[in-house]
Parts: structure tokens; sequence; C-alpha cells
């Protein structure tokens, strides 16, 4: 049987970060997570592109814009919609994760949904390098495989 698996290696690959400046205290822990990621698996600085838009309800459109360009392997996409007292956090969740999965499947650009969706803001920072690791790391280590992955099946 044939097998084909992304390996872990981001050399030569160029990846854009989209971060959401809301909550940008959590966001610049998950940049740098991933940032670290990249660098460690191979990649060069200089093939790092970070994008702030104003919340992640804008992602999906700067994801796109960066997908569609052909300039990058993976968007890497980092924010964090944490939950209040209106449904607010239902809607951006939704809409953010909608856009983002649509423009993957549009461009067939690997896009990686590092937007953390939590309770409150200790669980956010739990995720943003506490306690429960770094997700954007997780993001990042995500978008190196499946750059990788598409290549191998005959993708960029």
């Amino acid at each position: 049987m044939e097998t084909f698996e992304g390996k872990l290696v981001a050399s030569g690959r160029k990846f854009a970060l989209v971060a959401s400046r809301f909550n940008s205290l959590i966001t610049k822990q998950l940049i740098s997570g991933a940032q670290d990621c990249l660098l460690r698996h191979g990649a060069s600085a200089d093939d790092l592109t970070l994008v702030w838009v104003p919340g992640s309800f804008e992602m999906p459109l700067v994801a796109a814009k960066c997908a569609e360009s052909k300039k990058y392997d993976a968007v890497i996409c980092l924010g964090a919609v944490i939950r209040g007292e209106t449904p607010h956090f239902e809607y951006v969740a939704a809409e953010a994760a909608k856009g983002l999965a649509q423009t993957m499947l549009k461009t067939g650009v690997p896009v990686a949904f590092g937007v953390l969706t939590t309770d409150n803001v200790e669980q956010a920072i739990d995720r943003a390098g506490m306690k429960s690791g770094n997700k954007g790391a997780d993001a990042a280590m995500a978008a190196i495989e499946m750059a990788d992955l598409m290549g191998r099946l005959g993708g960029k």
C-alpha cells in the first residue's frame, strides 16, 4: 500500500503568520511559540511573514489573500477568542473557523487554526505557553507537516 505522510521539515518553505491584535497579550505568546517551532524545524526567519489583523473575525479575508498570492506554503492563524457574557464569542469563533476552513479548501494552501477559544483568560494563558504547552507551536507544527504533505501529493 502506498502511504503519504508529511515530514516536519520547514527548510525551503515560506509561511505567513496571521495574528489578531485583539487579546494581543495572548497572541504575542502564540506568535513566539510558532516562530520558535518554525525556526527549530529549519525555516529561515526571512521566509516568515507576520500580518496583523484587528481580530479573529478578520482573519479569513487576510488568510485568503496570503494563500491566493501563492507566495506561501502554509498560513498559520493565531489569536484568542475568550468567552464573555454575551453570545459574541460563538459568532466570532464559528465564523473564523468556517472562513479559514473555506480558505484552505478554496486555495489548496494549508491554513493552520491556532485560534484559542477559551472560557476565560486563565485558560488562554495556559494554552499560550504556560501549563498546556503553546498552541501557536502546535499550529506551526501542523502547518509544516501539511505543507510538506501537499508537496508530496503533487502540490507546491
